[in-house]
């Protein structure tokens, strides 16, 4: 959520900034409401001085044993109409609170202007694309020849967009959590969290999904007032909602594994083959609490982070930063990790590494006490996938495959998967 004193003191600078987000600020809605708010408040504020006022005349009145109905009944009348101009004013606030809740994060200066992926900037590559002396399969084709990838179980079992996942590959994909959560906590430092996987409307909230995203969102019916949560951001970085953190413990730094839950909608048709775009999926998620002067720095270490476990795994990628129309509606500024896929020959998103400054902050009213003024301050939180499991166990059947269709392991995961070769 953007600061709202920057709303009303820079409307314009607030409307060029949403431009570049591919928003818009309707400005003379937004000047009129607030040339209305700006009015009834003053009244408000007369009517209530006016009412404290007779309130008082009240008493010296009846004190001379003057007859006091008079201003009984002025004292009535002004309090209701005070009643009226506080809902009036009510009112006005909540279209504005509407309004300030619609508009996404400004963009870093450095974010490019584009459309969509197709103007994403390259920022580097790493790693070698494999050579194979044979025709590369897909994960899809390699998993149901190694018997442990079943999609037709999964749609019995639940409908489309599922899977089942059995013997060595159950067992990647578990190897890869843990190996993920090991080389986060023991070598870059976070503390790992295991949080719920159902969330309230607030939490959600909190870190932007709702209102404007619900429709992505898997809600609980009947009388739960429960949300199945899309990425562990949202449990983990509503730790601090409501919270006013000790310089002391700054920055907080947490890694959690969960379950994520999507009804991507408005995405039916893409990516129907294979484990590219599930409904449940899994993630090794990372979030950063860091103070505002920090922010930056904290989100490079992040997405290296992320690259860490991507060159640990010998899987070539790229890094992007991504332009103002692919950029989420609360993030300032994301770097994307691209991993190659031998089977479909392109590069795919495996990591999404956000800024969102105090945007989410603001939402939560998460802050930390500064010692120097001893006032409390906007967090500034960060977030991305490290790594999202499903995409690099995918990643992993395409890399390593032998013309003889069998897996190799990575050395990295050797000691979790106790075997060298699946199949």
């Amino acid at each position: 959520m953007l600061d709202p004193q920057l709303l009303r003191n820079n409307p314009n600078d607030v409307k060029e900034a949403m431009q570049k987000h591919g928003s818009d600020l309707d400005l003379d809605s937004f000047n009129a409401l607030e040339s209305k708010r700006k009015e009834i408040q003053v009244k408000t504020q007369n009517l209530q001085n006016e009412r404290n006022k007779s309130s008082k005349s009240i008493g010296m009145a009846k004190a001379k044993g003057e007859d006091i109905q008079p201003l009984l009944d002025s004292v009535a009348q002004l309090g209701n109409d005070l009643k009226e101009a506080e809902a009036q004013l009510s009112d006005v606030q909540s279209q504005l609170h509407d309004i300030q809740l619609s508009l996404p994060n400004i963009l870093a200066p450095e974010v490019p202007i584009g459309k969509d992926e197709e103007d994403n900037q390259e920022i580097r590559k790493w790693g070698n694309i494999p050579q194979f002396d044979f025709e590369a399969k897909d994960h899809v084709d390699l998993g149901q020849s190694l018997r442990g990838m079943d999609f037709e179980a999964g749609a019995k079992i639940a409908g489309s967009r599922f899977v089942t996942l059995c013997g060595p590959l159950a067992r990647l994909q578990r190897a890869l959590t843990q190996f993920m959560l090991d080389t986060h906590t023991e070598q870059h430092g976070y503390t790992e969290t295991y949080v719920p996987y159902l969330v309230n409307k607030e939490s959600l909230f909190g870190t932007g999904q709702l209102p404007k995203f619900e429709e992505d969102l898997f809600k609980m019916s009947g009388d739960s007032p429960y949300y199945l949560i899309p990425t562990a951001e949202v449990p983990v970085t509503n730790l601090v909602r409501d919270e006013i953190i000790s310089n002391d413990d700054m920055p907080l730094k947490y890694a959690a594994h969960t379950p994520c839950f999507r009804s991507e909608a408005g995405a039916y048709g893409r990516d129907v083959r294979g484990m590219i775009r599930q409904h449940q999926f899994e993630k090794v998620e990372l979030v950063q609490i860091v103070k505002a002067s920090e922010s930056d720095e904290a989100h490079e270490q992040l997405t290296q982070h992320a690259e860490n476990i991507l060159k640990a795994l010998e899987l070539p990628y790229k890094l992007l930063l991504l332009c103002s129309g692919d950029t989420g509606f609360s993030s300032t500024k994301t770097y994307d990790l691209e991993v190659w896929l031998p089977g479909q020959q392109a590069y795919r998103e495996i990591s999404s590494c956000s800024n969102f400054k105090d945007f989410q902050a603001r939402r939560l009213k998460a802050r930390w006490r500064n010692p120097e003024t001893g006032k409390p301050e906007l967090v500034h939180t960060l977030n991305g996938s490290g790594l999202a499991v499903g995409r690099t166990l995918v990643a992993i059947l395409e890399n390593y495959q032998t013309k003889e269709g069998k897996i190799r392991v990575p050395d990295a995961l050797k000691p979790y998967m106790k075997m060298d070769v699946i199949g």
